[in-house]
């Protein structure tokens, strides 16, 4: 079984920073790419960032040069720092792993996702 369990949302006001982190764990065989999606109310859900296992980062246009993705290799974690909030960064930010797992002697490429955590940004 897998698991990613998220941390790190909550309240802010605008202009401020949260960081989420994301931490995989299970019957993982190796990491292809991790990543960061959210979804406002009323709206689909889309893609922040993503990055791959040869640290390749790509970002959505609304969030460059504000929010970085990072990953720590030997703890299967993703990390998104967040700065210079705004309003319309409000959502459920959800954690999203492709994965390598083991089944027995075999192995098999899944995507997973976590439970989502809230970010909202306010005065």
């Amino acid at each position: 079984q897998v698991q990613l369990v998220e941390s790190g949302g909550g309240l802010v006001q605008p202009g401020g920073s949260l960081r989420l982190s994301c931490a995989a764990s299970g019957s993982i065989f190796s990491i292809y790419g991790m990543g960061w999606y959210r979804q406002a109310p009323g709206k689909q859900r889309e893609l922040v960032a993503t990055i791959t296992s040869g640290g390749s980062t790509n970002y959505a246009d609304s969030v460059k040069g504000r929010f970085t993705i990072s990953r720590d290799n030997a703890k299967n974690t993703v990390y998104l720092q967040m700065n210079s909030l705004k309003p319309e960064d409000t959502a459920v930010y959800y954690c999203n792993a492709d994965l390598k797992i083991a089944i027995g002697i075999e192995t098999m490429r899944r995507d997973y996702w976590g439970q989502g955590t809230q970010v909202t940004v306010s005065s």
